[in-house]
């Protein structure tokens, strides 16, 4: 399509919405990333067909939200979710529309999304339709909401902690306004579930710049999990392995945060709240050595682990010899 490395796959599903007589535009996330020279991770298209008309083109589609307009059309280049035009209709619950309309066109439907930089979309020339500066604000690295922040957050709580995660992940700033308006909005994360205030931060800690997650803090974003606002500086998060473990281990290291009050699964708790786990298989010493020694049972378990509390806090004495020696010294 036009300059952009369109997969072929959603090439064929905008060519068959537009054979039909559709109009059909690749939009969002997607067209942010090519804007940003990134190869986006995954392709939504916006229709003017009407969800029961895509699921009739299609042989390979999945109704996923047909009352909100969501279709997923199976492609050769993975997944495309397909959704049509749509008007939504008062957030009873702060997260979803109590009702959808399809009765609107492409500038409408863009203005019901949440960012400047995701409310873009491709014309089949390959022309950029940004009706809200989204470009703009991505030379500027600005993460900005599309019309009034108040009223974009009173709709769907979640999209204060999209702000602060793609800050994070980009490196952008947050725009003034926005900012006020999460602030005076905090209190809404209430509303949403832990499992997606979890996956957020978590998205947040596993980025380029973890130490945004300070913001979710000091805004008062977790207070209804946990009520502080007070945080340290998190530069040094940067430093740890962007992996789960580690991150979230050194944010709740720094801040205090207690994890419990989070769904998290088991092995991310443990691993946590156990860090010498992480250092047991890569202990010098071995089970079985430790078993020729003489010890059994829960004797090469204890050991095992009072090493690996001593090599977590002193990586260099992970040497066979230097294990010897300390099991002479370390308490029982």
């Amino acid at each position: 399509m036009g300059k952009w490395p369109i997969p072929a796959g959603v090439a064929r599903c905008l060519v068959v919405l537009r054979q039909a007589g559709q109009a059909a535009h690749p939009v969002g996330g997607c067209v942010r990333d090519l804007l940003l020279g990134r190869t986006p991770g995954d392709y939504d298209v916006c229709t003017s067909a009407r969800p029961e008309q895509v699921m009739a083109l299609f042989e390979r589609a999945i109704p996923t939200g047909i009352q909100h307009g969501m279709v997923t059309v199976l492609t050769e280049d993975g997944p495309v979710e397909v959704t049509t035009f749509r008007r939504e209709g008062g957030y009873a619950d702060g997260r979803h529309p109590d009702a959808v309309t399809f009765d609107v066109g492409l500038s409408e439907d863009l203005a019901r999304r949440d960012f400047t930089i995701n409310a873009m979309a491709l014309g089949a020339d390959g022309a950029v339709i940004d009706r809200f500066g989204g470009q703009e604000d991505l030379k500027a690295g600005l993460i900005r909401c599309v019309g009034e922040p108040d009223r974009r957050f009173a709709e769907d709580a979640l999209r204060m902690l999209r702000a602060v995660r793609f800050a994070a992940q980009l490196g952008f700033a947050i725009e003034s306004e926005t900012e006020q308006a999460i602030r005076r909005n905090a209190g809404r994360l209430s509303q949403v579930s832990g499992e997606r205030i979890k996956a957020e931060l978590e998205k947040t800690l596993l980025s380029p710049h973890p130490e945004r997650a300070g913001d979710l803090i000091r805004w008062g974003l977790l207070t209804h999990l946990w009520p502080v606002t007070d945080c340290p500086n998190l530069d040094k998060l940067r430093s740890v392995s962007p992996e789960p473990i580690p991150r979230w281990r050194a944010f709740c290291e720094e801040t205090g945060f207690p994890l419990e009050k989070l769904p998290v699964e088991r092995a991310l708790r443990r691993g946590v709240r156990h860090p010498e786990e992480e250092v047991l298989h890569r202990l010098a010493l071995s089970g079985g050595e430790l078993a020729a020694m003489g010890l059994q049972g829960r004797e090469i378990g204890a050991a095992q682990r009072r090493l690996a509390l001593h090599v977590l806090a002193h990586p260099e004495d992970n040497r066979r010899e230097k294990l010897l020696e300390l099991l002479k010294t370390i308490p029982k």
